[in-house]
């Protein structure tokens, strides 16, 4: 136990026999279980895990790879029924640094915290080492969480080093969470839906001999779209759903003065091009109006937003 707490260690793992060994060496003494769950990997990362002599160490097999989302969650669901009070995630690539695994346990029983995670952009140092193209596309897309999450104040949403407390993990949807690598992102909606707090922590990453399994194609393609319908879910449920609010009035409305001045002002602007008439002056304000009134809507929305974020 840590400080009272029984703490469970969640590893989903796809083809990590190079890595996990290492990784389940590093454990710290006072977590109480470590959760493997073998997500149909093709190589030897079960017969490793076997061969691991921990008392400690449960291994689940998945014999249909659910991704990465879906083995984290079977995890979870073994560590709440064994009655961990904390669970922490962490990757099987040996890209986390256990040592530091106290830290994400302090955020939760010392400071009152639902949820804490790493961040590497609080550790400037290790950004050096990171490849460019996952630094450029985790700054884009802590942008794009921030938006559809609702937590501003957090970074690093792709970080997978988690602490979540019992009660948090209780009333978050597990079977409703994206199966893939947006499981993180997801997770951050569902707890700002139940106003549950959550903390940055800085935490390095270590880069050695490790693929990622993310690919650039896969994220451009499916993680906007996934953060834009995860946004409206999140305003849905929090603001109209569970507790009416003017910010979903406000962000409505003004979407759809923004819209209206945009096509409106788009269909006349045509007009004109192809008659040769310019627009009168009372059509071109039925089209600035709206623009205007419906951005400042909008920001208003966003203002709000920021500061119903749970902290």
């Amino acid at each position: 136990m840590y400080k009272g707490r029984k703490i469970a260690v969640v590893i989903p793992a796809h083809n990590e026999e190079k890595f996990i060994g290492g990784v389940l060496r590093e454990i710290p003494d006072y977590v109480d279980t470590v959760i493997v769950v073998d997500d149909a990997s093709t190589d030897e990362t079960a017969e490793r895990v076997k061969n691991f002599q921990d008392p400690r160490v449960i291994l689940l097999r998945n014999e249909k790879n659910l991704g990465v989302g879906g083995a984290t969650v079977r995890g979870f669901k073994k560590a709440l029924e064994m009655g961990a009070e904390i669970v922490v995630k962490v990757d099987g690539d040996g890209q986390m640094p256990l040592e530091r695994l106290h830290l994400l346990l302090d955020a939760i029983i010392e400071e009152g915290y639902h949820y804490a995670k790493g961040n590497r952009f609080l550790e400037a140092h290790t950004l050096k080492k990171m490849p460019l193209v996952r630094l450029v596309g985790n700054i884009i897309l802590t942008f794009l969480t921030k938006l559809a999450s609702g937590y501003w104040h957090i970074f690093d949403p792709q970080n997978g080093y988690i602490a979540v407390e019992r009660k948090a993990l209780q009333a978050i949807p597990l079977d409703r969470l994206h199966r893939g690598y947006f499981f993180e992102n997801d997770m951050l909606v569902h707890l700002n839906i139940m106003r549950f707090r959550v903390k940055d922590v800085p935490m390095p990453a270590i880069y050695g001999e490790e693929k990622s399994g993310i690919r650039l194609s896969s994220v451009i393609l499916t993680f906007p779209w996934l953060l834009f319908k995860r946004f409206f879910y999140r305003i849905y449920h929090k603001y109209v759903l569970r507790d009416f609010s003017p910010i979903a009035l406000f962000l409505f409305l003004g979407l759809f003065l923004l819209f209206w001045g945009a096509v409106f002002g788009a269909y006349h602007w045509i007009k004109s091009v192809k008659t040769g008439i310019p627009a009168s002056t009372g059509t071109v304000m039925l089209a600035v109006l709206p623009l205007i009134l419906g951005f400042q809507l909008v920001l208003e929305a966003i203002v709000l937003d920021i500061q119903e974020t749970p902290k």
